[in-house]
């Protein structure tokens, strides 16, 4: 075979492979970075489902690519900034892979859609408020079935999201609106009555909560200790007992009290300078968990309580620290809340 024959056909079989591979680390991609959220399958979760066809149908790469890039600010989905293109255009391209056969995505389309935002404002407040929110915030909570009824596959999503808005061009947003969602609440708006023209105008409404101010939740930050502590004046019982008056006092249920290698020191064989005090305040604890059921990672409260050396020091987690990694404004002011809750008690107890 000539040589330069043998070179295109090399070439041939490299592009040939190169859809392959991409699906091969895009599913491993995916399986890492997606999957949790959105289901192995692309069927929901925490996350939106990924798998439905009209939202392949209604989405581009551009807009698959510029979510993964930017996330959603203050919601659940974190921006994926330590991705490289390559890596990201892999996700996209294992995400379309669920797509039906013969389904097309939108064009990349940037041109603005006319349409007057003041109708628009109220064609939203009779036919999307209820499920997006009235300044379109989104629904309740995170997404999981814990806070939204088991027959919905998804929560209504934040459109006034700076994450959305960037990634969402208006022609994703008129098709979306044209021909709804299937498997989901979101019907198709002309089959409920509305115009071409009105769903110009729903979309000019929504493109301008890209210049409204958004609620600004609790100010979080790295520069925020991992935990609240405090030194005690006093010796290790009298503070544990301090504690639990503390406690009862913030009102709170006291759980129980323990030696911190109780469960797996052999009996009698204890740090006795090392002890839990874990509590509740079960009726704060399911609210919070409607919010963002993550917060089961740091509740009930548990307060750690040292000796060395004679000193005793008490310490428990600190939330606001903890918000900032969950990406959920609401669930930043319930953190908030509980570090002055906490804070208080460790005061209590350590006068």
């Amino acid at each position: 075979m000539p040589p330069l024959r043998r070179f295109a056909l090399l070439i041939l079989m490299w592009v040939a492979c190169v859809p392959a591979w991409a699906a091969d680390d895009g599913a491993r991609l995916y399986a890492h970075y997606c999957a949790a959220c959105h289901g192995s399958h692309g069927t929901g979760g925490v996350g939106v489902p990924l798998a439905l066809p009209d939202f392949l149908a209604t989405v581009d790469d551009a807009y698959l690519r510029t979510t993964i890039r930017l996330g959603r600010p203050g919601r659940v989905m974190p921006a994926f900034r330590q991705l490289s293109d390559t890596e990201v255009d892999a996700i996209v391209h294992y995400i379309r892979g669920w797509a039906p056969p013969a389904t097309s995505s939108v064009a990349a389309a940037k041109t603005t859609v006319p349409g007057n935002a003041e109708h628009g404002a109220k064609l939203f407040a009779g036919h999307c408020a209820v499920c997006h929110g009235a300044h379109g915030e989104g629904g309740h909570g995170t997404g999981v079935t814990f806070s939204r009824p088991r027959d919905l596959p998804v929560l209504a999503p934040a459109l006034n999201n700076p994450g959305f808005l960037a990634a969402a061009s208006d022609t994703m947003i008129k098709t979306t609106l044209m021909r709804g969602r299937r498997g989901t609440p979101m019907q198709s708006f002309l089959q409920q009555g509305l115009t071409e023209k009105d769903i110009d105008d729903v979309v000019a409404y929504v493109r301008s909560f890209a210049h409204a101010p958004r609620p600004v939740g609790a100010k979080t930050g790295a520069d925020e200790s991992p935990l609240i502590t405090r030194e005690s004046p006093y010796g290790l019982d009298e503070t544990v007992e301090k504690l639990r008056n503390a406690i009862g006092a913030a009102n709170l249920r006291l759980i129980r009290v323990e030696y911190f290698d109780q469960t797996f020191a052999d009996k009698g064989k204890e740090n006795k300078h090392h002890v839990v005090v874990d509590s509740c305040d079960f009726n704060f604890l399911d609210q919070a968990l409607k919010v963002d059921p993550r917060v089961g990672l740091f509740l009930p409260c548990r307060f750690t309580l040292s000796e060395h050396d004679g000193r005793v020091s008490v310490s428990t987690i600190n939330p606001k620290r903890l918000s900032e990694i969950f990406n959920n404004d609401e669930l930043n002011q319930l953190c908030d809340r509980m570090y002055h809750v906490y804070s208080d008690i460790l005061d209590e107890a350590t006068m």
